[in-house]
């Protein structure tokens, strides 16, 4: 963590709350981005794949910008609409949640 403070100096004066959900945000979309690529991999290989709904709740619980990011960057759920419009519906609804949040 003292590597993510270095680069980030003003989460150090935040409280310990706040840095604890800013470590949830972060490591959520990193386990979404995570799971798209893996998912991707599995797919290509034929294996056994990571249930939609398992990408989706990831995605619902936090995870929207890395879940659009492993969407984008492994090409991957981009045809299907539950996804391609899913995804960023879920992370309006979140944005406008933390913007409310934040104004309170």
């Amino acid at each position: 963590m003292q590597l993510f403070y270095s680069y980030f100096p003003e989460i150090n004066s935040l409280s310990g709350i706040s840095q604890a959900v800013i470590c949830y945000f972060l490591l959520i979309n990193i386990a979404a981005f995570v799971a798209f690529g893996w998912d991707k991999r599995k797919a290509r290989l034929h294996q056994w794949r990571i249930p939609e709904a398992q990408l989706l709740l990831l995605a619902a619980l936090g995870g929207s910008v890395g879940a659009f990011a492993g969407m984008r960057i492994f090409h991957h759920k981009t045809r299907k609409p539950k996804f391609y419009v899913g995804i960023p519906v879920i992370f309006i609804i979140q944005a406008v949640l933390l913007g409310y949040l934040c104004n309170l």
